[in-house]
């Protein structure tokens, strides 16, 4: 499936619950909506190994959670350009569209991790603890994301 707008995706997805993914090099942090697309909530953080035993990591939880779609971190420069990183996550997102077959898109992520590091702060939460929980957390942040704009649709 192609990559969608965000009025296709919540047409393609419509009633059933949404992943979230932060895209690291060593982790893909997940987060997981409820299937009214108003909640996103942080879910696991999955060690990167091999590309193929990601996917299937990720279609085992798509089957699992009767997945509709996929929303992708874009890790953008600040001035909005693509670097490296991006140019990893979209060729990422290429490959599993061809072992998913689930609704995707991409959501700008600039500053989620920065965001997910304060909010555990401010819970005071250990670092060991932060480290473990960041990448769910920076997913749970761009799928929230994405879950307010489509109920301005």
């Amino acid at each position: 499936m192609p990559l969608l707008d965000l009025s296709e995706f919540a047409q393609a997805a419509s009633g059933r619950r949404l992943i979230g993914l932060d895209l690291g090099t060593k982790t893909i942090g997940i987060a997981l909506s409820d299937a009214g697309h108003r909640i996103a909530s942080p879910m696991e953080t999955i060690r990167r190994t091999k590309f193929t035993k990601d996917a299937e990591r990720l279609q085992d939880i798509c089957t699992e959670h009767d997945i509709g779609g996929l929303v992708i971190g874009l890790p953008l420069n600040m001035d909005g350009s693509e670097g490296p990183r991006a140019q990893a996550t979209r060729a990422f997102q290429r490959n599993l569209s061809q072992k998913i077959d689930r609704a995707m898109m991409f959501w700008d992520e600039r500053l989620t991790t920065v965001a997910a590091e304060r909010a555990m702060l401010e819970a005071d939460l250990s670092r060991k603890k932060r480290a473990a929980r960041i990448d769910a957390a920076a997913a749970g942040l761009i799928l929230q994301g994405v879950l307010d704009r489509l109920r301005g649709l």
